[in-house]
């Protein structure tokens, strides 16, 4: 939508003609789409749909993130005039992407979520577009890569968390945050050896063979390096990534319901994420956004570049797929 257009249509969200193009609408006004893509359900033509999944009734400590979804899309709502900083290409000029809405679950049964889940992301993967999420915990990923692996078989996994995910539990109807990837390993979801994690700065006795890049790592090998022993272990194989705002210092980011120091400055994630164009990205999310932990936005504003940078991801992805 060119800016002229802006003085005399409103609300974007509701009102552009086509899914594709800059908004130029006031960032204090309007609906607060992602990005202020366009609201809908209907997925016909739709690569990419931007989907929210408030949930947090998994958490070990602080809950809130049931809010992140609609703190990052109020957020968002800075970026979308220009095209992304440092990509040559433009995703929201080039891909019809849609925001799809949150996941509708009844909260007092928590037991239903997981497949509730699932098939929400089986849907818009069924439609042929990708999803990147806007979470919510960090136990979402575990049903959202179910569907994904339905499709693509065992997927390779780039995980940006302090915590690893991966500590013991066998009980497939538990649900909680700090175990989802263990689970994801173990239930044949994501193939270990060919996944990595990065910015970790927590114990755990087994990593599965999953590949760990720590925050040390990064901080005192660079950034360069850690993106090229991802993308090494990656290689061309379908791979989702997840990105758990804990990933970053508490400094940066304290907005977050178990925040540890020591983790990636925004600049450092901005520049990963950045290099790691070329990987075959399928879908990927941005999970544990808590804003009640943040008065001043800066953790949901980190949230939304991330998710912006997942989108770029998946655009460079799909245009050499």
């Amino acid at each position: 939508m060119a800016l002229e257009d802006a003085k005399t249509e409103v609300d974007t969200a509701f009102t552009r003609k086509g899914l594709r193009g800059l908004a130029f609408e006031n960032a204090f006004g309007g609906a607060t789409s992602f990005l202020r893509r366009t609201y809908t359900k209907d997925l016909t033509g739709v690569d990419l749909a931007i989907t929210g999944v408030p949930f947090d009734q998994a958490v070990t400590h602080r809950t809130g993130t049931r809010f992140g979804p609609r703190a990052i899309r109020e957020a968002s709502s800075l970026q979308p005039y220009d095209p992304p900083y440092g990509w040559p290409t433009n995703p929201l000029e080039e891909m019809a992407i849609v925001d799809y809405g949150d996941l509708a679950f009844d909260y007092a049964k928590v037991s239903d979520f997981p497949d509730a889940l699932t098939q929400h992301i089986r849907t818009i993967l069924a439609a042929g577009a990708g999803t990147v999420t806007l979470g919510g915990d960090h136990y979402i990923t575990f049903p959202i890569l179910k569907a994904y692996a339905e499709k693509f078989g065992p997927l390779a996994v780039i995980h940006f968390d302090a915590h690893s995910d991966l500590w013991p539990d066998d009980d497939l109807s538990r649900i909680d945050h700090g175990t989802m990837l263990y689970k994801a390993v173990k239930t044949g979801l994501v193939d270990p050896k060919r996944s990595v994690q990065i910015g970790i700065r927590t114990t755990t006795e087994d990593y599965l063979g999953v590949e760990v890049i720590d925050a040390r790592e990064v901080h005192e090998g660079g950034v360069a390096a850690a993106v090229a022993k991802a993308k090494a272990i990656v290689g061309d194989h379908p791979t989702y990534v997840t990105f758990d705002i804990d990933c970053l210092d508490p400094s940066v980011a304290p907005g977050t319901g178990t925040p540890v120091w020591g983790g990636l400055h925004s600049w450092q994630a901005a520049a990963a994420l950045r290099d790691l164009a070329g990987i075959n990205m399928v879908g990927g999310d941005i999970v544990e956004v808590s804003p009640p932990y943040d008065t001043t936005g800066a953790t949901a504003i980190a949230g939304a570049h991330v998710g912006y940078e997942l989108i770029c991801l998946y655009h460079w992805a799909k245009t050499r797929r």
